[in-house]
């Protein structure tokens, strides 16, 4: 939508959770955090899709949670929460990774 508010659409129609939503430094894609692959709703992976809701593509291939992402100000790494390698504790971690385009 536009900054005052007008112009609002709906870019996924997924189901589940959808939230987090960060812009890719291209400016044409997003990434966000959703559960809509887990009947249970308890895993969380991060997904991009294209502004006109084409192209979904997920990111992330972790058990448990993996969300909340953001680029780093140059484009050259995502940065993302995740309760990967926590050892089964409920301590959420900060993981940065390089950006590789295919």
């Amino acid at each position: 939508m536009d900054a005052d508010g007008s112009n609002q659409r709906q870019v996924t129609h997924l189901g589940g959770a959808n939230f987090a939503p960060y812009w890719h430094p291209d400016g044409e894609r997003i990434l966000f955090s959703s559960n809509h692959e887990d009947p249970d709703g308890r895993e969380f992976e991060i997904y991009m899709i294209n502004i006109d809701g084409t192209g979904l593509t997920r990111i992330t291939h972790s058990e448990g949670f993996d969300g909340f992402p953001v680029f780093s100000p140059d484009g050259r790494y995502l940065v993302f929460g995740s309760n990967r390698n926590n050892g089964g504790t409920s301590d959420t971690n900060i993981f940065i990774a390089e950006w590789v385009e295919e």
